[in-house]
């Protein structure tokens, strides 16, 4: 399951992002028992590198970021950590 869920947020992500680099990384197991983590979501970090982010306040990315992900935000993640940079960060 959690390979299929990384698969999609890579998806979602790509599709949405365009992104130069990301970087998915599943952290569900570091949850375990954890209130949030019983209804079977998943933890999860992702970096992503996106011209999508250029002039951006972080906020912004971040929401960008979630809506990219959409419906999986109430089927398969719980949480996602978020470090979302523009190329002339980087």
């Amino acid at each position: 399951m959690t390979e299929q869920r990384v698969a999609m947020i890579r998806a979602c992500l790509e599709e949405q992002l365009c992104p130069i680099e990301l970087e998915i990384v599943d952290e569900s197991h570091l949850h375990a028992g954890h209130p949030g983590a019983r209804d079977g979501r998943g933890h999860f970090r992702v970096r992503l590198i996106s011209e999508a982010f250029d002039g951006l306040p972080r906020l912004a990315r971040h929401r960008k970021v979630y809506a990219a992900v959409g419906d999986l935000m109430t089927t398969d993640i719980h949480a996602l950590n978020i470090e979302a940079i523009s190329p002339n960060e980087s």
